[in-house]
């Protein structure tokens, strides 16, 4: 083993390892957490009268995840991935706590707004993490399984959490989440730091300049996580209603057939882009979410439904994890975090862009949702083009 500027190296080690393995569990949890509420919130905020305000659940959550990234990448970077983990589980059982006591519209705004600082840290310090405990010729694979088991959070999660809403309440729903985020800060808690030299925080490791926002050698990579990411910005607000105007009673079946085909080629798309490199893997993902959306918004049967699901589900399972090692790549000696932050800005400033516009521009009108999804298609289209333009100037 060796380290750079803090950073742990490892060169000869097992890719299933403790450590990787108890990172993968906690990221399965805590992805359940938060999406488990997904389903149900525009109906509950419909409920306490705020129907105009659905595009806002996704916005306003994204927008502090998005905001926080520079001070997360910047505190993995120098106080330890491992706290910078725990915060953010924390945030996920403090607010899933306190939606049953704020039910206002207001209040719960403002309850979404808070709930973003969770995504805003922990995924930053738990990639950056994997990273330090595998192998780096082996580094798109394990990103592959560490994206399967954040995937299997996010299918489980909204499966799960309608269940509990259809048979209980709101509010044993608001406490499940509380529960499986506390389980993800258990498991964070038995992890071993990776940051070799740290810093003790002080508030001055909060005091952001230029240079801490973004991480400029990562753009390629962040440039197609926006371009991919606003069609989830749009999932995650339309699909619940697009999914009981299409016939099903269960608002998370499309989240359960979407997270089962992306488990099935994240591993596969993992170790492609580790071989072949991630470009050309990325550009076959992207190819697949233009056609999955295309699908999803064009035939409105179930069966075209679902079918359009599983192509989306391959498109993501086959990008995800190849944009992140490709970021890990892309960054520089000691700052795989600010690489890590630069990327997931973008990934929350295309979900909440996705969410806000979509939100606004459906007004519970379902005609509108075809072509929000075409809209989405035409923009992953965007990043294949810009994939091709530059892996054509790299062989000139």
């Amino acid at each position: 083993m060796t380290t750079v500027k803090g950073e742990l190296i490892v060169k000869k080690q097992s890719l299933y390892n403790p450590k990787f393995i108890l990172v993968c569990l906690g990221s399965l949890f805590f992805s359940a957490s938060y999406n488990m509420l997904i389903p149900e919130l525009p109906a509950y905020l419909s409920d306490m009268g705020g129907a105009r305000y659905i595009g806002l659940i996704i916005a306003l959550f994204t927008l502090t995840a998005g905001l926080s990234r520079p001070f997360s990448g910047k505190l993995t970077d120098t106080i330890g991935r491992k706290p910078v983990m725990l915060f953010g589980a924390l945030v996920c059982v403090v607010c899933g706590s306190l939606y049953p006591v704020l039910t206002t519209v207001y209040g719960f705004l403002l309850l979404r707004l808070f709930h973003g600082f969770s995504t805003g840290f922990t995924p930053t310090a738990a990639s950056t993490f994997v990273s330090d405990v595998v192998p780096p010729n082996r580094l798109g694979e394990a990103m592959g399984i560490q994206g399967i088991a954040f995937s299997t959070g996010l299918a489980l999660g909204p499966a799960l959490g309608s269940l509990i809403k259809l048979h209980f309440s709101y509010e044993v729903l608001f406490y499940s989440s509380s529960v499986m985020a506390f389980l993800a800060s258990l498991l964070i808690l038995n992890l071993g730091e990776t940051l070799t030299v740290k810093q003790n925080f002080s508030p001055k490791l909060l005091r952001i300049s230029k240079e801490d926002i973004v991480a400029k050698e990562a753009f390629p990579a962040t440039i197609i996580t926006f371009l991919a990411y606003i069609a989830f910005g749009v999932i995650l607000t339309l699909i619940p209603d697009w999914t009981e105007i299409i016939g099903f009673s269960n608002k998370g079946v499309f989240f359960i057939v979407f997270t089962l085909t992306s488990l099935l080629v994240r591993v596969v798309a993992g170790k492609l882009s580790d071989k072949y490199g991630r470009t050309g893997v990325i550009l076959i993902g992207l190819l697949f979410l233009c056609i999955g959306l295309m699908v999803i918004g064009g035939i409105t049967t179930t069966s075209g439904f679902l079918t359009g699901a599983g192509i989306y589900g391959l498109g993501m399972g086959i990008v995800s994890p190849g944009i992140n090692a490709w970021t890990i790549d892309l960054s520089l000696p000691g700052q795989k975090g600010k690489a890590i932050a630069t990327m997931f800005i973008a990934l929350e400033a295309g979900i909440g862009l996705g969410a806000l516009l979509s939100g606004w521009y459906y007004n519970e009108m379902p005609n509108r949702i075809p072509i929000s999804l075409f809209v989405c298609a035409g923009l992953a289209f965007l990043g294949i083009l810009y994939l091709l333009l530059r892996m054509k100037k790299t062989r000139l």
